[in-house]
């Protein structure tokens, strides 16, 4: 059993957030483990941009209400408690609703063995007009 040190808060980079956000990492992918998990924070009305994971990945909200959308579906109003899977190399976005702050656990597997590519792939910021289309 180790204790791991604290890493400092993150700012999330303006080319890939919408709004303030701030992340901690709490599992870094570190060999034997390819598990990378992060707490992050979102202010009311911040999001990421689209992107995908190689290997997918799991949110676990614990606090305020998410907004999450794989593209073309449908935006999905996530409370705390509730966890949400994307598959692997699916496009999606998430984010606080407009009136809360929002907390989630993001997990996923760094690549392995014998995988190429991006572990998470980039594109353009989500548009108000996508983020505001919830029913």
């Amino acid at each position: 059993m180790e204790l791991l040190p604290d890493s400092p808060t993150t700012p999330g980079p303006a080319d890939l957030f919408t709004g303030t956000v701030h992340f901690d990492v709490i599992a870094a992918g570190a060999a034997p483990s390819r598990l990378r998990v992060n707490l992050v924070r979102f202010a009311p009305g911040s999001r990421t941009a689209w992107h995908r994971h190689a290997n997918g990945q799991t949110l676990h909200v614990t606090q305020g209400v998410a907004l999450m959308q794989s593209r073309g579906g449908e935006v999905l109003e996530v409370r705390p408690g509730q966890t949400v899977h994307t598959p692997p190399g699916e496009w999606h976005w998430h984010g606080a609703d407009p009136e809360h702050f929002m907390e989630h656990l993001a997990m996923w597997e760094a690549l392995g063995d014998g995988q190429d590519g991006p572990e998470t792939e980039w594109a353009e910021h989500v548009t108000d007009a996508e983020y505001e289309s919830r029913s």
